[in-house]
C-alpha cells in the first residue's frame, strides 16, 4: 500500500483544464497522486470540503527593498504577506535595495538576505541601467529570472532609467543570454515635460497628477520598446500596463510573432482615479489609476483574455513618505501596498464577471511559471511541487490592520471586503499559513532560477 505524507480530501481542485472535487496525495513536498477516494496510508489527512484549491500564486512583481531598505518592507514581512495571500513564489525587483541588483556582487548579497528571511520560494530580477551592460552576463549566469528597466524615471537616483543606446544594446545582450526584459513603459520625455509644467504652475492635485502621466505616455513607450525588440530579437514583458490602447499594441506585436507578455495589477481593475481623489497618496502609483471608463476597458480585456498574468507590483514605503502633512501629492512616494490581495482580487472579479477559476489559476500561477521556466511550479499535477492555496467562497475577508501582514499597514485596500478568504497556503508540501496565522516563522523558502528545477532542494 502506498504511503504519503498528507492526503487532502474533498476539495474543489482547480486543475489546468477543469475543476474537480477530488483528493490530493502529497509526498516529499510533491503532488504524488490525484484521484477520487484515494487509498493508501498517510501521516495526516485533511478535509477540504467546501474550499477551492488553487495552485499557489506566483507574483512576478514585488518590491521588498531588501537589503538596505528593509524598513520599507523586507523579505521577512513581505514573504509572510505573500503566504497570507495564497502566494508561494514571488520575484523581487532590483531597484530599491541598497545596493540595487545591477551586478553579480549585489545579486549574491541579496540572495543571502532572502535565503535567511523568506518564508516562501523566491526569484530575483536583475537590473538594466546605464553603464551595466557588461554585468548582465554575470547576473544571468548567477540566477536572475530576467532583467528590469525603466523608460521613465524610477524615483530612485541609484537606479537610473535607460537611455536609447542602453536600451538597444541591453536588449541585444539580453537576447543573446536568452533572458526576458521587463519594462516600466512610460515615456520619460512626455511625463517629464508634463510634470515640470504642472509643478511650475503649482497644479498639484490628483487630477493634475493623472494628467501628468497620460495614456499616450504609456502607449508611446510600449510601441517604441516593441520596435527595438523587433530589431534586437529581445523577449519582453510589460509590467503594470494600465490602458487598453497599450494592450492593443502588445496584442498586435504578438500576432506578428514577437515574444512578448503583459501584466496588469489588481489595483487597476478594482479601483480608478476616484480613489486617488478621495484617499490621496495612499492611492498614488505610476502609471496612475485611470478614469472609471478606462478601468472598465481593462476589466473587459481581462474577461477577453488579453492579459497573460496579474501581478501585485507591491511597492510599499513608510507612511511618512506618503503623509500629506509632509509631502504634496507629486512629491509623495508612488506605489501601492497590496501584495497580499492579488488572488482575492482576481476571485472577486471572477465571481462578479463570471470568469472561470481555471483562467484565474492561469493568470496567477500557470502562465507565470511557464513564461519564466519554473518547471515544477504553476499547476496542480502529479509530479509538481505541492504549492497550494485553499480558498473559501463561504466566508468574506475585510482588510484590517491586524490581518494585513505587510510591515506598514497603510494601503489602498484598507477596509475593502473581498467575497472570499484564503484559508491555507502550502509551499512544497509545508503549510505556511492557516486561518490568519503563519504556521512556522522559521521556515525558509528556496531560491528559484529560471529554467531549472529547484524544488525540494536547499540552495547553496
Amino acid at each position: 500500500m502506498t504511503s504519503y505524507d498528507l492526503i487532502i480530501r474533498n476539495g474543489f481542485v482547480v486543475l489546468p483544464n477543469e475543476i474537480k472535487k477530488t483528493d490530493l496525495a502529497i509526498k516529499d513536498g510533491v503532488i504524488a497522486e490525484i484521484g477520487h477516494q484515494l487509498t493508501g496510508t498517510s501521516k495526516e489527512e485533511r478535509n477540504a470540503e467546501g474550499t477551492y484549491i488553487f495552485p499557489g500564486m506566483i507574483d512576478v512583481h514585488v518590491h521588498f527593498n531588501d537589503p538596505g531598505r528593509d524598513d520599507w518592507e523586507g523579505f521577512k514581512t513581505g514573504s509572510k504577506m505573500m503566504a497570507a495571500g495564497g502566494g508561494t513564489v514571488y520575484f523581487d525587483m532590483p531597484l530599491n535595495g541598497i545596493p540595487s541588483t545591477v551586478n553579480k556582487a549585489a545579486l549574491l548579497e541579496k540572495v543571502e538576505h532572502a535565503k535567511a528571511k523568506s518564508l516562501v520560494d523566491f526569484g530575483l530580477w536583475g537590473g538594466l541601467v546605464p553603464g551595466n551592460i557588461g554585468e548582465l552576463k554575470g547576473l544571468a549566469e548567477n540566477g536572475v529570472i530576467g532583467f528590469k528597466a525603466f523608460l521613465s524615471d524610477s524615483g530612485n537616483d541609484d537606479f537610473q532609467r535607460v537611455d536609447e543606446r542602453t536600451l538597444l544594446e541591453g536588449m541585444k545582450e539580453i537576447s543573446s543570454l536568452n533572458k526576458i526584459l521587463a519594462l516600466h513603459a512610460e515615456s520619460a520625455a512626455i511625463t517629464g515635460l508634463l510634470t515640470k509644467g504642472k509643478r511650475e504652475r503649482g497644479l498639484l492635485t490628483a487630477d493634475h497628477y493623472l494628467a501628468s502621466r497620460p495614456i499616450v505616455a504609456e502607449v508611446e513607450a510600449v510601441e517604441r520598446a516593441l520596435f527595438y525588440a523587433k530589431v534586437t530579437g529581445c523577449s519582453l514583458h510589460f509590467v503594470h500596463i494600465s490602458s487598453r490602447e497599450a494592450v492593443e499594441k502588445i496584442e498586435k506585436a504578438k500576432a506578428e510573432g514577437q515574444d512578448v507578455t503583459v501584466e496588469t495589477c489588481p489595483h487597476y481593475l478594482l479601483f480608478n482615479h476616484n480613489a486617488l481623489v478621495e484617499k490621496g497618496a495612499i492611492a498614488k502609483c505610476a502609471p496612475p489609476l485611470r478614469e472609471k471608463k478606462e478601468q472598465e476597458r481593462l476589466i473587459r480585456l481581462l474577461i477577453d483574455g488579453a492579459f497573460d498574468m496579474i501581478a501585485s507590483d507591491h511597492s510599499p514605503s513608510p507612511y511618512s513618505m506618503k503623509d500629506p502633512a509632509v509631502h504634496h501629492l507629486f512629491d509623495a512616494w508612488g506605489g501601492i501596498s497590496g501584495g497580499q490581495f492579488t488572488l482575492l482580487a482576481l476571485i472577486e472579479l471572477a465571481v462578479q464577471y463570471k470568469i472561470p477559476f481555471i483562467k484565474v489559476a492561469s493568470l496567477i500561477a500557470e502562465t507565470p511559471a511557464s513564461r519564466f521556466h519554473l518547471d515544477s511550479k504553476g499547476k496542480i499535477e502529479v509530479g509538481m511541487d505541492a504549492d497550494l492555496a485553499f480558498v473559501s467562497l463561504e466566508e468574506s475577508f475585510t482588510v484590517l490592520e491586524e490581518n494585513f501582514f505587510a510591515k506598514h499597514k497603510q494601503t489602498l485596500y484598507m477596509g475593502h471586503t473581498f467575497p472570499c478568504k484564503i484559508k491555507l497556503t502550502m509551499n512544497r508540501g509545508s503549510i505556511v499559513y492557516e486561518n490568519g496565522f503563519i504556521v512556522d516563522e522559521n521556515r525558509k523558502g528556496n531560491w528559484l532560477k529560471s529554467g531549472k528545477d529547484y524544488s525540494n532542494t536547499a540552495q547553496s
